[in-house]
């Protein structure tokens, strides 16, 4: 089982982590929200949405729940174009 290193993934794993990552910046951008709010609002470490939005971590399902709802998306908005 993979641990949090991104060079215990496949390259298509990290591609996808990546892709989220770059969703969620996009989706924080978009409504002006620092790393720090963002965290708060989804009751998270601001260094996890960091390495989130870095691709670096292979997130759980209560963890994308609660960005999704943070950034009032749903769980397919936060997909979308992966």
């Amino acid at each position: 089982m993979p641990k949090n290193n991104s060079q215990s993934y496949s390259a298509k794993e990290q591609a996808v982590m990546g892709k989220l990552g770059v969703r969620v910046r996009q989706l924080r951008d978009e409504r002006n929200l620092s790393q720090e709010k963002l965290a708060e609002l989804a009751s998270i470490h601001r260094t996890y949405i960091s390495s989130i939005e870095r691709g670096q971590q292979n997130i759980s399902l209560t963890i994308l729940i609660r960005l999704a709802e943070s950034l009032d998306v749903s769980l397919e908005g936060l997909f979308a174009d992966l």
